[in-house]
């Protein structure tokens, strides 16, 4: 459980609870050059201790609930998008401008999804809405050359790099300075008063109010495991930012959604509902919030006692903190893709290579799902106003300075970890939950209603 012990560590953990963790190993699941089944498992299960550690807090102080973590569970909830059946149909994950590209000189992999990324990745090119057309551009350009362009557009698009070229790289020794999970204090707010929770379930993030500013995996599992756990998670976006639909279906579960203009009109309910709030997660680039007043230092000083989760792609500092980005993407940039790929160097004429899941956005999203319950918990003995850090490149380099866990590829059964229920939706089949604990929930009290079809307001 080594790769536990590194993650309760950066997480502030007592040693001693690791005690209370087993595992059931599968070898074969997320089969990965790099130890992604082992790294997958550290994030979940210790998502689960601090879940459980929590839980006896709130119920007396007794001894800690035991968890354990199966692969098969953690392989399954790592891939849920995949599970996901509405009504019978599988989403479909990727457009067809979001994949990698030959260029002159290597790769690069684009992000298009979304309509006004596709937009603006097009523009940059000056290239019709064609991949035989975007390919022909990009073949004569040069990658980085067109990742700065794109970026510059707005758009995404990041060329490929070998672990050795990111850690030279600016912002690789910006996050590489970072810990895993960062964690700080910012006031002196006073002790948080926890109500005792029930045992039928044992709900450790009961009666907790969770303001959701996120998008696009990380972030929305972090704030679907808080409310498994209890927790009453409002999610807010802006009206002129699409969804899309199926992705919300999939990181929905357990949430109320609003929609609310910050730019017109939404300031003073946002205020109202900061003001009830206990926890506020953030997953939008460094800087977008801060432009209204929501960085983690002003936020604290309008609700003394708040939790602040803040998740970036690149990290909060260095060249890239202010850069969209997205686990695919990371994956390019930081080297993964290069030893996924089996490649020497990233101009290699090999394509390169993909993990098994978009690892980087489940893991980050359980780390700072812990990150939350951890400090709620501190809070409860010295109190202060806290604020919690995750970077998908820093799980990267995490991820990366591990040793490989091959094993013969094998397929397990995952009916055990999927369910069925109705929604506004229509009839969902998903992947359960990973963080497993002694009388925990299994699921979810609700299903994902629609996008946006939510009061703004706490019930």
């Amino acid at each position: 459980m080594t790769d536990l012990a590194s993650v309760w560590s950066a997480l502030g953990g007592d040693p001693a609870l690791l005690s209370r963790v087993s595992a059931v190993e599968r070898p074969g699941v997320l089969d990965a050059r790099l130890p992604v089944r082992r790294s997958a498992r550290a994030c979940v299960g210790a998502c689960a201790l601090a879940a459980a550690e929590l839980a006896a807090l709130r119920t007396g102080g007794g001894e800690v609930p035991a968890v354990r973590v199966d692969d098969g569970a953690v392989a399954t909830a790592f891939v849920s998008e995949r599970h996901l059946l509405v009504d019978g149909r599988a989403p479909e994950s990727f457009a067809p401008l979001s994949r990698f590209w030959r260029t002159a000189d290597g790769w690069v992999r684009t992000h298009a999804n979304y309509p006004h990324h596709r937009a603006r990745l097009l523009a940059a090119l000056g290239a019709p809405d064609d991949p035989e057309a975007v390919a022909e551009v990009l073949a004569r350009a040069r990658a980085h050359e067109v990742e700065e362009a794109v970026y510059g557009a707005g758009g995404l698009a990041v060329a490929l790099r070998t672990p050795s070229e990111w850690a030279a790289h600016p912002q690789g020794v910006a996050v590489a300075s970072r810990p895993l999970v960062e964690r700080a204090r910012l006031d002196s707010a006073p002790a948080r008063v926890l109500a005792p929770v029930g045992r039928d379930p044992l709900s450790p993030a009961a009666g907790l109010r969770v303001l959701d500013l996120t998008r696009v995996i990380a972030g929305p599992v972090a704030t679907r495991t808080l409310a498994l756990l209890g927790a009453d998670v409002l999610r807010l976006d802006a009206p002129g930012l699409p969804e899309l639909e199926d992705q919300h279906a999939d990181t929905g579960f357990g949430k109320r959604s609003a929609l609310l203009d910050l730019a017109a009109g939404g300031r003073e309910v946002f205020e109202e509902l900061l003001a009830a709030a206990d926890v506020v997660v953030t997953g939008y680039r460094p800087g977008t919030l801060e432009r209204f007043g929501l960085s983690a230092e002003a936020l604290a000083a309008r609700r003394p006692g708040v939790v602040v989760a803040q998740l970036s792609a690149w990290g909060a500092d260095g060249p890239w903190g202010g850069r969209r980005g997205f686990d695919s993407l990371v994956q390019v940039g930081t080297g993964i893709a290069v030893v996924e790929g089996g490649l020497g160097s990233a101009s290699s004429s090999a394509r390169p290579g993909v993990l098994p899941a978009q690892a980087l956005d489940h893991g980050s999203g359980y780390l700072l799902a812990a990150g939350v319950l951890r400090a709620v918990g501190e809070q409860v003995s010295v109190g202060g106003s806290r604020v919690v850090r995750v970077a998908l490149a820093r799980t990267a380099g995490w991820l990366l300075a591990g040793s490989g866990d091959v094993g013969v590829r094998g397929d397990v059964p995952v009916g055990r970890w999927l369910a069925e229920r109705d929604s506004p939706l229509g009839r969902l089949r998903y992947a359960l939950s990973p963080v497993v604990f002694e009388g925990g929930p299994r699921d979810w009290a609700r299903a994902p209603g629609r996008w946006g079809a939510d009061s703004a307001r706490w019930v």
